[in-house]
């Protein structure tokens, strides 16, 4: 697979950051980078500097906030008439420079999908229209790269239909290299810390650190507008014939400093408005061999993993004993070297070269490991509740494929069902409904295979699995695909439906849902893509409980460039809603899917435009149908007007799930204990 990758990034102004691109290079890529003309950075501004041969062209920009400034259009037109593959904008979603790249994007009609990145870990509520352009921009996303774990989760909260990846910041391990380590200790060990002087650097907690330890010298390596104030703390404290201040140092000064010091203090202090995304510092200094200590704001605990001390951010005392420790304790010190070696080579810019290739082949659907379905394993999945007559009838004809049965139902019956068929059987100890059924699946497969679901209440055989799999794998843009489905009296069953939508529901109301196009697979018998399954990530389980978590999971697909088919020489039995003992419940379950379906994907405000088309669809119906049909479309008018969530029941054993119209950046919980009695979708 090679791909040609358009980069958009105001901070490859820096050479050092230009490495991802090389190393993508040499990896067969083609990239062409447009960056900055010049950038503050580090407290002084860079001019951009290609290297000879190097496809970087430099644009002048006008504003100097991150967030606020744009490019001149004219390089970046020229780019995007190039037929590039896949377009990297090394912006934050909500930016101006994004905005300006994806209009020219659109101005120039290039198809390539576009990727983002992002390091606000921060649930910010930016202001209009910024936070119409954050959530419109992640909606129609390709991909999300993020440098710490929180970033990407607010990225999916905020509107990106599939899984943000996160990448760490490379480090150049050519010149971030270790020194010789004889075990002499210093007359007096040295402390450093390496960064801009402002307050959530918290380098005022260092200096109070260090006034606690009468035997630690410190070197402050790093300018801002904190400086002079942080000289007076050093003197009132009296330690500043302890303490040098040696100002901002160039880049290529940073591998030496590191390696003059006995450990490096990273001390941030989370602010309302800041906190460390990263930490590349701790990073560069465990590369070179020095020992870390870092303090738990933001992503830095997760960075350092067990390869630095972690100290409670703006604990002085707790900071104080960390550094001592580290310095007097021979053994500490060692085992913190060598943990750092090991945690900074995984940021080796190849190696976050053959991250953002998976990225990319993701984004294009080119997956090097795509192939025939011989290629590829499969695994089968089967979420039970109850029923072990029909389970047995299920997993008949697929004794001789690798099978997981998830138990929600805890079932002695069902375990002794699913042991004598001679398949993998998972108790996960609760009902968490059918979402909670395939993701505990998904934990305990393998984790190369492709993954076929299958109903309890559903019947397959070996030649129709391998048909459905043949086919998957022929298509690359396919993400699942399914069979058609005949009930016990072999009548044909409705397996590929349109996406449900606010203007869907008034097409439907007034009879024209037939000419809805995009549609996905019912999942009784599905199967998925491992590569989409990576790219899409799990299925929705804090949201959807029975029913509409394979359409969430198909729309959140399509968003993402996959389609879904049903493969018509395949064949499959469906007994619907036969794991299910009440009707009226199932009914309940179905609308509260569709409502927590609406509500996440359109708003409140698509939510109550949907409900009204079905209020007036279902009172239309009331009038012109007789007997039976007639009573179901008032009984449907009262549920929609009541609303549909609100009148759900679900199982004691089933687990809260967040309000899918809570307020965003809340952690708001909706009780999903209403009844004793468990139920299974149909």
């Amino acid at each position: 697979m090679v791909v040609w990758a358009l980069r958009v990034s105001h901070s490859a102004v820096v050479d050092a950051w230009r490495e991802r691109e090389r190393a993508l290079r040499r990896r067969g890529h083609r990239v062409d980078v447009v960056s900055a003309a010049s950038w503050s950075e580090g407290g002084r501004v860079v001019a951009l500097a290609a290297r000879p041969g190097e496809d970087v062209v430099a644009a002048r920009t006008i504003g100097s906030h991150p967030a606020l400034f744009l490019y001149d259009p004219r390089p970046l037109w020229r780019a995007l008439g190039r037929p590039v593959d896949v377009i990297d904008i090394h912006e934050e979603p909500y930016a101006l420079a994004t905005a300006e790249v994806l209009l020219l994007r659109w101005l120039r009609r290039q198809r390539a999908p576009y990727l983002l990145y992002s390091a606000q870990n921060i649930d910010k509520r930016h202001p209009v229209p910024f936070r119409w352009l954050e959530r419109a921009v992640l909606r129609h996303a390709r991909g999300v790269h993020v440098c710490n774990a929180a970033a990407g989760r607010i990225a999916e909260r905020k509107g990106f239909p599939g899984r943000a990846r996160t990448i760490d910041l490379g480090t150049d391990l050519t010149v971030f290299t270790p020194a010789a380590h004889d075990g002499t200790p210093r007359d007096l060990p040295v402390a450093g810390f390496a960064g801009r002087l402002d307050a959530a650097k918290g380098v005022d907690v260092l200096l109070r650190a260090v006034a606690l330890q009468p035997d630690l010298g410190l070197r402050v390596a790093g300018d801002g507008p904190r400086r002079r104030e942080l000289e007076a703390l050093a003197a009132s404290l009296g330690i500043a014939d302890r303490v040098e201040f040696l100002g901002a140092l160039p880049p290529e000064s940073l591998p030496a400093f590191y390696r003059s010091v006995d450990v490096i203090a990273v001390p941030s202090l989370t602010t309302p408005s800041w906190v460390e995304q990263f930490g590349r510092v701790a990073v560069e200094a465990m590369a070179c061999g020095t020992p870390v200590v870092v303090s738990d704001s933001g992503a830095l605990p997760l960075v350092v993993g067990d390869a630095a001390l972690v100290v409670r951010e703006g604990d002085e005392v707790e900071l104080a004993h960390a550094l001592a420790e580290v310095v007097s304790d021979p053994d500490v010190a060692a085992r913190l070297r060598s943990a750092g070696l090991e945690r900074s080579a995984a940021t080796s810019w190849e190696r976050i070269a053959v991250e953002h290739e998976a990225m990319y082949a993701a984004a294009t659907h080119r997956s090097q490991t795509a192939g025939a379905a011989r290629d590829r394993p499969l695994e089968v999945v089967v979420v039970a509740y109850g029923q072990p007559e029909l389970l047995a009838k299920a997993l008949t004809p697929l004794r001789d494929l690798s099978v997981t049965v998830i138990d929600n139902s805890s079932s002695p019956a069902v375990r002794a069902t699913a042991r004598a068929g001679g398949v993998r059987y998972v108790d996960p100890g609760r009902n968490g409904g059918f979402a909670a059924g395939v993701n505990a699946a998904l934990r305990v497969v393998d984790p190369g295979a492709d993954v076929l679901l299958v109903n309890p209440d559903a019947v397959v055989e070996p030649a129709d699995v391998a048909l459905l799999h043949s086919a998957l794998r022929a298509d690359p843009d396919l993400a699942s695909v399914g069979p058609v489905q005949v009930d016990a009296t072999g009548s044909p069953s409705r397996v590929e439906w349109p996406f449900p939508s606010p203007l869907a529901t008034w097409v439907d109301a007034v009879g024209l849902g037939r000419l809805r196009r995009d549609r996905y697979v019912i999942g009784s018998v599905l199967l998925l893509r491992r590569e989409a399954i990576e790219h899409v990530g799990p299925f929705d389980d804090e949201r959807f409980f029975l029913y509409a978590e394979e359409t969430d999971w198909a729309y959140r697909a399509s968003r993402l460039g996959w389609r879904h088919a049903v493969v018509p020489q395949a064949r499959a039995e469906h007994v619907g809603a036969a794991t299910s003992t009440d009707p009226t419940r199932r009914e309940g379950h179905f609308h509260a899917a569709q409502e927590v379906y609406l509500r996440k994907h359109f708003g409140a405000l698509g939510w109550q435009v949907s409900r009204a088309g079905q209020v007036v669809g279902s009172a239309v119906r009331s009038l012109v149908l007789p007997g039976e049909r007639g009573r179901d479309a008032r009984a449907r008018v009262r549920l929609y007007l009541r609303g549909p969530l609100r009148s759900e029941v679900r199982p004691e054993d089933s687990r809260p799930v967040a309000d899918p119209s809570a307020p965003t950046g809340r952690s708001s919980v909706r009780s999903s204990v209403r009844s004793s009695e468990a139920s299974w979708p149909a």
